[in-house]
């Protein structure tokens, strides 16, 4: 038997299938071919009725920034909370969204790495630091469709990253950059032939003394570069044991940054293990259970007196869970997922207040909590001809319990010691669609849908500070709700010219958001919905070595406020811009050459929920190339911002951070 690591792209599940057969060499019998491509089970033929966009491998690794945020950016309507990356933000800040669905930090959007969910188990963010685009071979990005047989937290959409194997990766890999400001980027992978099947081990650090957010005219002498010192490892063993493929992947990271002020230092920690069996037989059979770890710690500097006012020393939070999916054979036009999945979240925060003026102690503050969540779902997929019907339904039974918030002040006397009801409840949702392929060229496709999404033990339980600004937390907050619905076409019109648009209409009930409630003074609350209405446009053109792709997206988004949120009606969610696009031109000559230009915008968007601060628009154009010299060894170029335009990533009545200026990357690659 050829047991053969092969992945292909594919635009649908059959085409998938195809691929793999025929990456078999031809002399070996069809009844012995099986290919280990370390990956889920294949997508379902009713996929296409989403909104769905791919960014190839070749897209990721080809990136300005080489940070996987910025290959996510390719996806117009993709949005972080703030616009900074992954060196020079706050990491509980980087929750991810589509759509415009935002209003706070926590992710909306449900990030998956070969089926393990990647939201941190206390805040709910991506940790972009520990996810190398290096190290993947490809993601599938659905706009909306709900939660679906992905799991509760898919309420804006599911962004699934499948880790590269052997095949796309080759033996090894390696690359080292440095800029101009001596930052450096170094990374590299080792992939054999083990067994029945492949391993993989793989690292990355970078490093740097980062530069300015704050503008020169701001700059006092406690003012800070955004220096970063991060690295990664992961590791991944792929095996055929008979009728079923295993997969063991394991990872950690630590990721460390300054932010504004010297002193103001955070850290973000973690691990990772996760074993899945996947059989493609008659009976196929997708499980997988997985354990996380992780820790954060957060310095919060005065910016008046520059003295410490909060150090969050301790944020130690676990997460388990796993899934089982089990698609019967029910004969040719028919594909039924049935399946089952169980998350659980487990967080504490210890940090002690100090006085900004004095530097006293004044509190130590202790707080946390349990979330639970056990889901049954199943999605039935049907071929008729060119029609093409899928629908499923989903419930999920949620538990939030073990809340508690207690502080002491500098004496050791407990001065508030608060400890939640426990909670729970059964929530059902579903989604449905439908694609036509109405001839060769014109396909189209409807699709509705609801999702679910717990409140994080963050915005349960922990308040924090964005100084002068405290966000205090809300342990009676509701689970959001989705319901959304959509229609798009799209044309095949050659092989190398592809385009679609869609049009969508979401509202989320009880809307989780940032309220402003005193001066310098917010809550988290549940508004009572966040409706985003807009157009979203893809469309990708190839002709021999010359490609173009584009996406764009026009939202119009608004809050649905009453009682004390009533001022906030009719306004945009914060952070949310009413246009976002991205427009990549690419070269890949036959010695080996490639470049790529990308140029990016983003509309103003507002920092506050009542619309005072804004932040001004942003045009940014990147640049990528690399040049053959020997074998597989490249040079590599890479600039970020070209132009140097004035990125503005914070402004709090003035008080301005910005995103990453004019920066030149020079290096080498191999394997790549």
């Amino acid at each position: 038997m050829d047991f053969t690591p092969q992945f292909t792209q594919a635009d649908d599940a059959a085409s998938q299938r195809a691929a793999e057969n025929d990456a078999v060499p031809a002399n070996v019998p069809a009844r012995n071919r099986i290919v280990v491509i370390g990956r889920g089970l294949d997508l379902t033929p009713g996929t296409p009725a989403y909104s769905t966009v791919d960014i190839t491998r070749d897209q990721l690794v080809t990136t300005a920034s080489g940070r996987l945020e910025d290959a996510l950016g390719r996806v117009a309507g993709f949005q972080q909370f703030r616009r900074s990356d992954s060196r020079s933000s706050n990491p509980t800040a980087q929750g991810v969204t589509l759509r415009a669905l935002g209003g706070n930090a926590s992710s909306r959007a449900l990030v998956l790495l070969d089926g393990v969910p990647m939201l941190d188990p206390f805040f709910g963010h991506v940790p972009f630091s520990a996810l190398a685009p290096e190290r993947l071979g490809n993601i599938r990005v659905t706009r909306g469709g709900g939660s679906g047989p992905f799991g509760s937290g898919a309420l804006a959409g599911t962004i699934e990253l499948d880790s590269a194997n052997a095949a796309e990766l080759g033996t090894f890999t390696g690359q080292a950059l440095a800029n101009q400001r001596n930052e450096t980027e170094l990374s590299a992978s080792l992939a054999p032939r083990v067994g029945n099947g492949f391993a993989m081990v793989a690292g990355r650090w970078d490093r740097g003394q980062g530069f300015w957010t704050t503008p020169e005219s701001q700059r006092v002498p406690a003012s800070a570069r955004a220096a970063y010192d991060s690295w990664s490892v992961s590791g991944q063993l792929v095996q055929r044991l008979g009728d079923v493929e295993v997969q063991l992947r394991g990872a950690a990271f630590d990721d460390e940054r300054t932010l504004r002020f010297a002193g103001a230092d955070n850290t973000s920690r973690g691990e990772d293990i996760s074993l899945r069996v996947v059989s493609r037989g008659p009976w196929q059979v997708d499980a997988l259970a997985y354990a996380q770890w992780r820790n954060f710690s957060n310095v919060v500097i005065s910016s008046t007196t520059f003295n410490k006012t909060l150090d969050q020393k301790d944020t130690p939070a676990n997460g388990q869970g796993g899934k089982i999916e089990v698609r019967p054979p029910l004969g040719e036009g028919v594909t039924l997922r049935l399946g089952t999945d169980y998350r659980r979240a487990e967080g504490n925060l210890l940090e002690d207040a100090f006085n900004a003026t004095t530097g006293a102690l004044t509190q130590n503050r202790f707080a946390g909590g349990v979330n639970t969540n056990l889901g049954l779902y199943a999605e039935n997929d049907l071929e008729l001809g060119a029609l093409t019907l899928t629908g499923g339904l989903r419930a999920d039974r949620y538990w939030i319990e073990d809340g508690y918030y207690r502080a002491v002040n500098a004496a050791g006397t407990t001065i508030r010691d608060d400890q939640y009801a426990d909670r729970s409840d059964w929530a059902v949702t579903w989604r449905a669609g439908a694609v036509v392929q109405a001839n060769e060229v014109v396909s189209l496709r409807a699709a509705a849908y609801t999702g679910l999404r717990l409140p994080t033990l963050n915005e349960l339980y922990r308040p924090f500070a964005v100084f002068p600004v405290t966000t205090n937390a809300n342990a009676a907050l509701l689970p959001e709700k989705l319901e959304g619905y959509e229609a798009g076409i799209d044309f095949a019109v050659t092989d190398g010219l592809r385009f679609g648009a869609t049009v969508f209409d979401n509202r989320v009930r009880n809307a989780i958001a940032n309220v402003t409630i005193g001066t310098n003074l917010r809550q988290r609350q549940n508004l009572e919905a966040v409706r985003a209405r807009g157009l979203e446009v893809n469309g990708g053109w190839q002709s021999g070595p010359f490609g173009l792709d584009a996406s764009l997206a026009f939202t119009d988004a608004a809050v649905r406020g009453t009682g004390a949120a009533s001022v906030l009606d009719g306004n945009r969610p914060a952070q949310t811009p009413q246009f976002s696009g991205t427009v990549t031109a690419s070269y890949t000559g036959a010695q080996g050459i490639r470049a790529a230009a990308t140029l990016r915008h983003v509309s103003g968007q507002f920092e506050d929920d009542l619309e005072t601060d804004l932040l001004k628009a942003a045009t940014v154009v990147d640049l990528f190339a690399s040049v053959p010299i020997a074998g597989r060894l490249s040079a590599v170029a890479r600039v970020e911002n070209l132009f140097d335009a004035e990125i503005i990533t914070r402004n709090q009545a003035g008080s301005i951070d910005l995103g990453v200026p004019q920066t030149f990357w020079l290096g080498v690659r191999y394997g790549f």
